[in-house]
């Protein structure tokens, strides 16, 4: 029979443990919210100075990882060590002092050595501007589930419900950045409005500390059965189970990176599309971790081998055409594969005795998935195999089988085997090649060979060595006639590919066109693709300006050099390209001789084009050329109007300023209207069709030219070809402050 203080003591208990939810998910709502926000804010901030190289971007996601691992180490040791009376103090000391911090960002006296590698003055400028809060809100997620599992609430057994939440602030932090802040707000605006959003988040961080005071706090708990943590989970974790929570973490980690590079470089160079995969990658855990989740893992499990399956089968095809069902086949596998190694670590999660711990291997996790694919893979692979590796990886990971006689093992390796024998041989022992589907023969051994994949599904280390096995047979067997060269580093992956339609070689990066030459002795020097006869760039050398012999001319972006043919006899060029393989690729004469054979002179300067071309004498310039593109898109930081001052301090009085703005998806010409116009120049656009019977050479192209009102803005406005342009409606002026990619989408 209970007694009046027992009830008291119940509904007191009931009260303080109703109030934990409303503060402990805005808690983790916002820090999630506010990390994903800051990394795309800060780096925004740091193009200008560093340029659009994707190294810059490499580091500062390497710098993040490694901060939110130190969160969560700092997390861990402190549960551990401290209990959470203690831990929570530390941590709210912590917090007032990350105040002192704000706002994120770096004053002017940070500036980039000239000489050596960027990279640790780059760490230490990350760690000035955003490492103290960064790394407060790094420890949230674990901290707070560990606080929650101490409290009197009815779910305190088991918070693992809570990590949804966290995953569900990235995401609105994810979608909100682009399409929310930096359309309606400024870099020091949006500074500003997150300062406040992290005051927030400290006052909330304060509340859930409050709440400990008569909750079950004390020293880290030890383990004890939770009904809820899954059926395989274990009460002290071994070695075996953290490499497996470590391998689930790392394989989606990578495999996101791998997706997106392939997606947006081999598929569709589609700007922010990015966004897509990254969403997929939350929202598995979102659902994974869920109470009762939307997807059943088991269901996961059984759909993964018929989207993965014809995405390793397309590898082996060599099939990468940029089509909307071969991107929506790679991100259906990707969002299934990341659910399947998500729901096993939801499934093998352990008591919330070891939950810091879980925590810490997935972020260590994390962090070596990412650092494998922006550190070491573009050492070690010159395209992008750890994608297809990777996947491979996932698929040995899947939930083990039960069956365990020494027959079974045996076949995981006999039958892997005996598939790439076959494949090899049937190869050799046809004169048509295994990924010609046009072949009956090649049809029906494809058809065999995916159905002896399929039938090893249930069990993951043989379904995973078939599935390499046909992986590997097909790199063994398909030999590309059209690739000539091929390289890959930070800046991407860059290829030379011969073309025996138009008997030209192209260098491509992704699947976008960076230049070509023909392999015809009689057009060898004749400029081709975007800069054939008739072009708008031809067009701008007809100009008086151009006209004097001694000309000097800047090229932002080398290519495979063709400009240097376009400029005439003693007129000089300086090409600024930032990926030293493209200046190796064309000062090589076995792919390109326009740098070696065309009558100009010539000179390339290694570095970002607009960092570089700050250095060059004032009024030095008849005509710079903005003709940089990361794989389909112009960098942003050289569109902005503090871009084209600087420009335009380079130029001589009647000189011009022309920008490619070549591009499937974007209209740039509104943003370098209004910035021209800002700036007192006259805008002209030109969009060049080539003319009929078409020559198969050349490419359709867009041209910006801007210059001062005087003798050549009038020789423009005289040709028909060039439209004057100005402001658009409603497109507001790209600043180093602001820019808004979806303003300018092609929809």
């Amino acid at each position: 029979m209970s007694t009046p203080a027992m009830t008291s003591a119940m509904f007191t208990t009931l009260g303080r443990a109703s109030v934990l939810l409303p503060i402990y998910l805005p808690a983790l709502f916002m820090s999630a919210l506010l990390m994903f926000w800051v990394q795309p804010l800060i780096g925004k901030m740091i193009l200008p100075l560093l340029g659009g190289t994707p190294m810059v971007w490499a580091t500062c996601m390497v710098f993040f990882q490694a901060l939110l691992l130190a969160g969560y180490a700092y997390a861990h040791v402190t549960y551990r060590n401290l209990g959470v009376r203690r831990q929570a103090a530390l941590h709210l000391a912590l917090v007032a002092l990350s105040l002192f911090a704000l706002p994120v960002g770096f004053g002017s006296q940070w500036a980039p050595p000239t000489d050596g590698s960027p990279i640790g003055w780059l760490f230490l400028l990350l760690f000035a501007a955003v490492g103290a809060p960064f790394f407060v809100l790094s420890a949230t997620a674990p901290m707070l589930q560990a606080w929650f599992s101490r409290s009197d609430h009815p779910a305190a057994h088991d918070p693992y419900f809570l990590y949804v939440t966290s995953n569900l602030g990235s995401l609105v932090g994810l979608v909100a950045f682009p399409l929310g802040l930096e359309l309606f707000l400024t870099i020091p605006q949006q500074t500003w409005t997150w300062t406040a959003g992290y005051v927030g988040f400290a006052a909330l961080i304060a509340l859930a500390a409050a709440t400990l005071r008569n909750g079950r706090a004390g020293s880290a708990p030890a383990a004890t059965p939770s009904p809820a943590a899954g059926p395989t989970a274990t009460l002290v974790p071994d070695v075996w189970l953290r490499l497996r929570w470590l391998l689930l973490a790392f394989a989606p980690s990578s495999l996101l990176l791998g997706l997106t590079l392939f997606v947006t470089t081999d598929v569709a160079a589609v700007p922010m599309l990015w966004i897509v995969p990254l969403a997929a990658y939350l929202v598995t855990f979102m659902v994974a971790f869920a109470r009762r989740p939307a997807i059943p893992h088991a269901i996961a499990v059984r759909v993964q081998p018929f989207l993965v399956l014809p995405v390793v089968f397309l590898f082996f095809w060599g099939a990468t055409e940029a089509s909307l069902w071969v991107m929506a086949l790679h991100l259906a596998a990707f969002f299934v594969t990341a659910l399947v190694c998500h729901g096993e670590l939801a499934r093998l999660r352990p008591d919330p005795a070891h939950l810091t711990e879980f925590y810490l291997l997935l972020s260590l996790g994390g962090v070596l998935g990412g650092a494998f694919n922006a550190l070491v893979a573009p050492q070690i692979f010159t395209s992008l195999a750890e994608y297809p590796l990777v996947i491979l990886l996932a698929l040995l990971l899947r939930p083990p089988a039960q069956e365990k006689s020494p027959r079974a093992f045996g076949l995981d390796g006999l039958v892997p085997v005996a598939l790439f024998a076959a494949l090899w041989v049937a190869n050799r022992s046809f004169d048509v090649a295994l990924y010609d589907m046009e072949s009956r023969a090649a049809q029906v051994i494809n058809l065999i060979a995916v159905l002896v994949c399929f039938a090893t599904y249930a069990r993951p280390i043989r379904f995973g060595l078939s599935t390499a096995a046909v992986l590997a047979a097909g790199w063994l067997v398909y030999e590309s006639e059209t690739t000539v060269f091929v390289d890959r580093n930070f800046f991407g992956q860059i290829k030379v590919v011969r073309d025996d339609t138009t008997r030209m070689q192209i260098l491509t990066h992704g699947t976008t066109n960076h230049g070509g030459q023909s392999m015809d002795p009689a057009r060898r020097l004749e400029p081709l693709t975007y800069y054939v006869q008739g072009s708008p760039l031809r067009q701008v050398f007809d100009l008086p300006a151009l006209q004097a012999k001694d000309a000097r001319v800047a090229v932002l972006g080398l290519g495979a050099g063709t400009i240097a043919c376009v400029a005439g006899p003693g007129q000089h060029v300086t090409f600024y390209e930032i990926d030293p393989a493209v200046v190796r690729v064309a000062r090589d004469p076995q792919f390109f001789t326009f740098l070696s054979d065309c009558p100009s002179n010539k000179d390339v300067v290694l570095g970002d084009g607009r960092l570089t071309l700050a250095g060059a004498p004032e009024k030095n310039y008849a005509l710079i050329v903005a003709d940089a593109f990361t794989s389909d898109a112009v960098p942003v930081h050289l569109l902005t109007r503090e871009a084209l001052a600087m420009y335009l301090s380079k130029t001589k009085d009647d000189g011009a300023i022309v920008y490619n703005i070549s591009n499937r998806y974007l209209d740039l010409a509104p943003v370098l209207g209004g910035i021209a116009a800002d700036a007192g120049l006259v805008a002209f656009v030109q969009h060049f069709y080539r003319p009929e019977p078409v020559d198969e050479a050349g490419a359709d192209s867009s041209w910006v030219v801007m210059t001062r009102p005087g003798p050549t803005a009038d020789a423009l406005a005289r040709n028909p070809r060039w439209e004057k342009i100005g402001p658009a409606p409603g497109t507001r002026l790209w600043t180093d402050d602001y820019s808004n990619i979806l303003s300018v989408f092609r929809w």
